[in-house]
């Protein structure tokens, strides 16, 4: 398939206002934030992964436990996290049907030495935390949701993030609502939330370089973040991560071994505060577009389109279809990825896969984990994403 001359961004991300940018007296982002979750405050950090850092080294500091227990599936930064913070990995595989945690794998991983298990809403998807809840309190241990996609989801009415002891979100690129760089760090705990507080006030520091240079790619950001300009910014380095055979670059899963931590510079929360206005209605309309996509793409034979329980709202920053097998999806993705239609995939392997993870993950018999990786692509659900854009991914997925 042709490449197109505007480009298509992987996930929706909320498009930016040029008047976002200039700090406006009213609620500030975290004020947004609490009320938009229903919470009484929420902690802002520099990135979702800083946000994780802060989260394990609170509850270490707390419990002295040392292994924390996440999805065989999920992003690399998660790893690294672990790593950072001094502890031990162990991994969880995938239930054979979807994104949660295999609760088997779970309740045999769970003993006295773990201090949080890790649950997941993967692409925006609600997951099962209430499983995770009850085999983690079993042995004593934390319950973290990364709902780093999943900003504005929900399940029985109440946002994600709030069932586990604590959750964190990230204001990445794509994810929605972004300060280019960004995480909330959410807990109805009182005395967890002054614990938090406490690490980020001892462990993250001002650093006028990053946060110049977040700075700096949020004005890029603003300038770039249209689909005439994207075919640069974006489709470009693709295109050579794919020809060079890099998937690992050409979805940005190669990050480096050091988690920047600094704290989240007043102007960028101005820039996230004034655009948290359009942020509801901007859901919303992706998820309506989802739902008439989902049901389109969920009629052609071999195609299954990951949703969400019953009672429960996920955000839809992309659809994440599974198909029948490897090669199926690969024989599409030849065509689609690369094509300026949004066509992507999600984390290329699962986490015992990726050679630089290596020394920080080691060897697991994840076999659900790595099936879910082979046979899963995404489709962009961006409001740039037109019907005749929409129909010739259709067409080559029929």
């Amino acid at each position: 398939m042709a490449t197109r001359r505007t480009e298509i961004p992987p996930t929706a991300g909320l498009p930016p206002r040029w008047r976002d940018l200039v700090p406006r007296a009213g609620a500030s982002l975290v004020q947004h934030a609490a009320a938009f979750l229903g919470v009484e405050s929420v902690q802002a950090e520099c990135s979702g992964t800083a946000a994780l850092v802060v989260a394990l080294t609170t509850l270490h500091r707390i419990s002295g436990r040392r292994v924390v227990v996440v999805p065989a599936y999920t992003c690399p930064l998660v790893a690294l996290a672990v790593a950072h913070c001094g502890l031990q990995l162990r991994l969880c595989d995938l239930a054979p049907d979807g994104i949660d945690l295999d609760a088997a794998a779970l309740a045999q991983a769970c003993d006295r030495d773990v201090l949080a298990v890790v649950p997941t809403h993967l692409a925006g998807r609600v997951a099962d935390v209430a499983t995770a809840i009850a085999i983690a309190r079993a042995c004593g241990a934390f319950v973290i949701e990364d709902a780093a996609q999943a900003f504005g989801a929900r399940s029985e009415g109440r946002a994600v993030g709030l069932d586990g002891d604590l959750g964190f979100f990230s204001l990445a690129v794509g994810k929605g609502l972004t300060t280019f760089e960004g995480g909330l760090l959410v807990t109805r705990d009182v005395d967890l939330r002054r614990e938090l507080a406490r690490t980020s006030r001892d462990r993250v520091p001002h650093r006028v370089s990053w946060e110049l240079r977040r700075s700096l790619e949020l004005l890029g950001y603003h300038a770039l973040y249209r689909p005439s300009l994207l075919r640069h910014a974006y489709g470009a380095p693709l295109r050579r991560a794919l020809r060079d055979g890099d998937p690992v670059r050409a979805v940005g899963d190669d990050f480096p071994a050091r988690i920047p931590l600094h704290t989240l510079g007043r102007w960028r929360r101005a820039v996230g505060a004034n655009a948290f206005a359009r942020l509801p209605g901007f859901l919303a309309d992706c998820e309506r577009r989802a739902e008439l996509r989902r049901s389109t793409l969920a009629s052609i034979a071999g195609v299954e389109v990951i949703g969400d329980p019953v009672n429960a709202r996920g955000t839809w920053p992309f659809l994440l279809l599974r198909l029948h097998d490897e090669a199926r999806r690969d024989a599409v993705l030849a065509r689609l990825w690369g094509a300026g239609l949004g066509v992507s995939r999600l984390f290329i392997h699962a986490l015992p896969d990726y050679a630089y993870l290596r020394d920080v993950v080691g060897e697991w018999q994840v076999p659900n984990a790595r099936a879910f990786a082979a046979t899963t692509l995404t489709v962009s659900n961006s409001p740039w994403l037109d019907e005749p854009g929409f129909d010739a991914i259709c067409a080559l997925l029929e």
